[in-house]
């Protein structure tokens, strides 16, 4: 997830015509849910048959609420020669937005720096995270949107990283797994709640 030094071609400003049906004081943000992410490993992210199958549920389960929240999908702009290179099929989305569904593309970790997001989620909203990578993007911008004022959930087993070679400790690894509950941690200690998978039916309605 590279932040870029050179000049770069301008990124397409997406439609932001709210949808009447949807609700914009609740997001679902999907970030960076891309082919190459949830391929198997070693590629993609080692929970990806964890995280892959989790991803499907709550989208679906949003999408059937009562009152939908708002869907974002974020996509990353990888640099050249990496795996979500823009137009290749690792940069692409790997579930398909409905044609209200804003997608929102990105060339930092924070997703809501250089791109029209905070145009899509008001200041008071509630923003329910998931997607990849859960050290980088997500941390990144789960930190910005508290500093904006949001109240953020993060539902645990819906986000994933990759191994961590640690620079510092003579080339030791320490595993994706652990990684993703050290973020869980840091962020909950920051004000982000989280969410198990089993508080799925309850996230979108009822609350």
């Amino acid at each position: 997830m590279a932040d870029y030094d050179e000049p770069q071609p301008p990124i397409p400003v997406p439609d932001l015509t709210p949808h009447p049906n949807e609700d914009p004081r609740r997001i679902l943000l999907v970030m960076d849910v891309q082919k190459f992410m949830l391929s198997p490993p070693p590629l993609g992210v080692p929970a990806s048959h964890i995280v892959g199958p989790n991803i499907i549920k709550i989208l679906s389960q949003a999408r059937n609420a009562s009152h939908p929240p708002r869907i974002i999908f974020v996509r990353n702009h990888g640099d050249r020669g990496e795996p979500d290179e823009p137009n290749t099929i690792g940069w692409q989305l790997v579930h398909d937005p409905l044609p209200h569904e804003c997608v929102i593309d990105k060339r930092k970790n924070n997703a809501f720096a250089g791109t029209a997001l905070a145009e899509l989620i008001p200041a008071d909203a509630e923003i329910v995270m998931i997607g990849m990578q859960s050290d980088f993007c997500i941390r990144a911008t789960c930190s910005s949107a508290l500093e904006r004022g949001n109240d953020v959930l993060l539902i645990k087993h819906a986000h994933a990283t990759f191994d961590r070679l640690e620079v510092w400790g003579s080339g030791a690894v320490t595993p994706a797994a652990q990684v993703e509950k050290e973020i869980e941690s840091e962020l909950e200690e920051a004000g982000v709640i989280l969410l198990e998978m089993k508080d799925l039916p309850s996230i979108f309605d009822n609350r």
